[in-house]
């Protein structure tokens, strides 16, 4: 498959409309929320933490360096412990975990009601490497990203279906280094194939890159400056969030 490219569709308006019709319905749905890091998740926590129960998945295999892996795994448990402890979610449940996946949720998260779960996914760097070495020469922005993508959200997609959560998504568009166009187009492929629904996104727009800054700022969070792997970092992608 070919990339596409060029954003035709608003997706943050799909998003809208989405979250209109559970707000209309009254229901507060399961999410599993792929997180790249705690700047990007910043925003997105509370923004969909006002419809959704959350469990929040951190699998990046892209993040070959294991201390710079730890590093952004431990600063978004982190995040999350705070916005926890601060209580900025409603008092509603949260779905029985089934994704097979570690629980690292932060101290005092357990599995009560209306706080993020925290999960941490395996660590494959050699997924990542057998995906990405043939495409070594391209450059940032092309192919192998595109794949990097769906590396991620393919497991995404697998831990809600195994967890029976309603919806899953990605923090990935939030970024204005990322093609949201293609996110939603693995996403949107993987729900079919999965049989779970995708959240559509597009986190960067309404200021939500902006505010994540200012988050990241007001929490102190580590703010890395390269994507995660090995040809980001070759290729000086000097990009503030994965």
């Amino acid at each position: 498959m070919t990339p596409r490219s060029g954003n035709k569709r608003n997706y943050q308006r799909e998003l809208d409309e989405v979250l209109k019709e559970l707000e209309k319905s009254g229901e507060r749905k399961t999410l599993l929320l792929h997180s790249c890091c705690a700047p990007c998740s910043s925003y997105c926590l509370k923004y969909l933490a006002e419809y959704f129960d959350i469990t929040d998945l951190y699998y990046n295999p892209n993040i070959t360096d294991r201390e710079e892996y730890d590093k952004r795994k431990a600063e978004l448990g982190r995040l999350i412990e705070i916005y926890n402890e601060e209580g900025i979610l409603s008092e509603e449940g949260m779905a029985a975990d089934g994704t097979g996946h570690r629980d690292i949720a932060a101290p005092g998260n357990g599995n009560r009601r209306g706080r993020i779960r925290f999960i941490e996914g395996r660590y494959e760097p050699e997924l990542f490497f057998k995906m990405a070495d043939p495409l070594k020469d391209i450059p940032e922005g092309g192919r192998r990203c595109y794949l990097c993508y769906e590396l991620r959200l393919r497991e995404a997609a697998r831990c809600a279906k195994d967890g029976g959560f309603d919806f899953f998504t990605t923090t990935l568009s939030i970024s204005p280094h990322k093609n949201a166009d293609w996110i939603n187009e693995i996403g949107e492929r993987l729900s079919e194939e999965y049989k779970v629904k995708h959240l559509p996104s597009d986190f960067k727009k309404r200021d939500g890159y902006k505010t994540s800054i200012e988050l990241s700022a007001k929490y102190g969070l580590y703010r890395q400056d390269y994507c995660g792997c090995v040809y980001s970092r070759r290729d000086g992608n000097n990009e503030d969030n994965t």
